[in-house]
């Protein structure tokens, strides 16, 4: 049954018009719909509920990503948008904030207006 169901991508917000702006225009995703309850995103075929909250604490771990096949030239274009890029003690980034796993995979992190971890992934 559910190997057959679209998934659907969660992301909260207590900001929504900063959310909206992020979402659509720094991160180019198509808008669908908004209302009282959630701005609805369409992440290329998968639906995004960034959901409107009164209350946000965001998780200590990346609750959303994206496969891209290049991390460092998706890096390039989310930083000339204004997005910062996250550094994390120990992780041997390198200087464009991206991590190398031990599988190979790239990996580079960024937050939304809400403090949500997102991030970019060049898997090997």
């Amino acid at each position: 049954m559910f190997d057959q169901a679209q998934v659907i991508a969660f992301a909260a917000t207590s900001s929504p018009e900063r959310s909206r702006t992020f979402y659509q225009q720094t991160l180019g995703l198509r808008l669908v719909s908004e209302d009282g309850f959630a701005i609805v995103f369409d992440a290329n075929g998968t639906m995004l509920r960034v959901q409107k909250v009164q209350a946000h604490t965001p998780p200590p771990y990346t609750m959303l990503g994206w496969d891209v096949p290049d991390v460092h030239a998706a890096v390039e274009e989310l930083s000339g948008r204004g997005v910062a890029f996250e550094r994390f003690e120990g992780m041997g980034q390198d200087e464009a904030g991206v991590w190398t796993s031990p599988a190979g995979g790239r990996i580079a992190w960024f937050r939304d207006p809400d403090g949500n971890t997102l991030s970019l992934t060049q898997f090997r």
